[in-house]
């Protein structure tokens, strides 16, 4: 079985969230179940030259973006067992930012196209599948049909496509499908590519893929209604019978609690190390070192879908509570200005940073008491995971992964990991913080348990890997 990534983002060569992590975790596991598996990524400006010294430049060969004819560099490095390949074109690819670029219509346009012709220039390997990840590659699937259906190499290959979020569809004007794409008007209608008058990339795959999948069970059901849909729920359910969820996992060789790099004290002995982990945490961040406060911590992107608006209306409420709180994020200006007025009004009670930070990620995961994710929607998650690793309580909303992998606690069995709320409402979200503060400060056996409950979930890959060898193997 041989198969091929497709993806623009993939740790650790390029991570700017959750996209990233699977990028570079979901193949190595894929690896080790025996599966050929490769990958193929942009050559970004932003991957550290550590890593590109290494590079081997395998060959280079012109790419049709409509009626352009772009330069395209292949170059290869074998990570963890995995190929990865890198698309180079420094016009695309040698900018600051990894998204959110004028032309990224364009770029990704060609990266999807380059991807495909790459396949004939890789030595010894042709695939039986391309997977391909999020609106940066939804075009493949349409593409391999249009461009590519009478070659040899080509036409026996089939397509999965997984939605890692539904909000981000890579929509743009309809000038793009035969500018960029190289299409005709036939595809601009409702049935294909329109979009309230627009092009919709993400569309592309939803209607041409062999295959869809998204990141949780939970997820795959919510994006069939209209809530959560995104004016897609009509399409994701005349497709149901090819779209399943499967649930990420985390490497937990990168989120070890005995050999995590970033800890100050290894997990040997768990309430000692999570005492010292936590001092460290609070004086990092210029906080009294308390033990009796309990820490809340948050490592988030600060958009409305994480919760934010919930968060605001109610800071002033948790932070007249016996709490420490501790934000690490970047997002809307309207947020960080929210958070820097809270941070100087409340100096003993608030830290932010924003940044990201890997560091300073761990240092929040393994010394906060219990971990926020209010998300107005959230397709997997993999905070509250990586926060049940190091014994730290999830604090969720119920909705995508987090309803899949947080089990609230229930009083009468001592069952649960975490503490969830249904409503999107900023006071069911303060209750449920008060709830849980109140076990946190009065009932430390019931704590310990909740933290053991945490530290025994697992959420490794192994599980998942299962699933996608299981839907590739459907398609062969």
């Amino acid at each position: 079985m041989k198969i091929v990534f497709v993806i623009a983002e993939a740790d650790p060569f390029v991570k700017t969230g959750g996209l990233g992590e699977i990028g570079g975790s979901l193949p190595a596991f894929l690896h080790k179940q025996g599966v050929d598996v490769r990958v193929i990524m942009p050559k970004y400006s932003a991957i550290a030259e550590h890593f590109q010294s290494d590079f081997k430049h395998l060959t280079h060969f012109d790419v049709p973006v409509a009626w352009r004819q772009q330069y395209c560099g292949l170059d290869e490095i074998v990570y963890q067992g995995v190929h990865y390949y890198f698309i180079d074109n420094e016009y695309y690819f040698s900018r600051p930012s990894i998204y959110g670029e004028y032309d990224d219509a364009e770029r990704y346009t060609f990266f999807s196209r380059a991807a495909l012709e790459s396949l004939i220039h890789i030595p010894g390997f042709k695939p039986d599948i391309i997977h391909c990840h999020d609106w940066h590659t939804a075009l493949i699937p349409l593409m391999l049909k249009e461009f590519y259906s009478r070659e040899p190499l080509y036409y026996p290959i089939k397509t999965v496509f997984t939605i890692h979020n539904l909000h981000y569809q890579g929509i743009f004007s309809k000038e793009v499908l035969g500018d960029i794409v190289g299409l005709g008007m036939e595809y601009f209608t409702e049935d294909t590519l329109e979009f309230h008058g627009a092009v919709n990339f993400m569309k592309a795959a939803l209607l041409y893929a062999d295959r869809i999948t998204t990141v949780s069970p939970t997820y795959a059901q919510e994006i069939q209604n209209s809530y959560y849909g995104e004016n897609l729920d009509g399409l994701l359910r005349k497709r149901s019978e090819f779209l399943m969820g499967i649930l990420n996992g985390i490497d937990y060789q990168v989120y070890d609690l005995y050999k995590d790099p970033y800890l100050v004290m290894p997990y040997n002995n768990f309430l000692l190390a999570k005492e010292e982990n936590k001092k460290h945490l609070q004086s990092i961040l210029a906080l009294p070192v308390r033990g009796d406060r309990a820490v809340l911590g948050m490592v988030s992107r600060l958009v409305d879908q994480k919760g934010l608006d919930l968060l605001a209306h109610v800071m002033e409420e948790i932070l007249a509570l016996e709490v420490q709180i501790v934000i690490l994020g970047t997002g809307e200006h309207r947020y960080e200005k929210m958070l820097r007025y809270f941070a100087s009004k409340y100096p003993e009670k608030l830290a932010i940073r924003l940044e990201f930070s890997d560091k300073l990620a761990h240092e929040i995961y393994a010394g906060s008491d219990m971990l926020l994710m209010p998300s107005r929607f959230e397709p997997c998650g993999i905070s509250q995971m990586i926060a049940l690793r190091y014994g730290t309580i999830p604090v969720v909303r119920e909705t995508g992964g987090l309803k899949d992998t947080i089990m609230p606690y229930d009083e009468t069995t001592g069952s649960g990991n975490g503490f969830s709320f249904t409503n999107y409402n900023a006071h069911d979200l303060l209750f449920t913080i008060q709830h849980a503060l109140k076990i946190y400060q009065e009932d430390k056996v019931v704590w310990g348990n909740l933290r053991q409950n945490a530290l025994t979930s697992d959420f490794g890959w192994d599980r998942s890997a299962n699933a996608y060898i299981e839907i590739y193997e459907s398609l062969l």
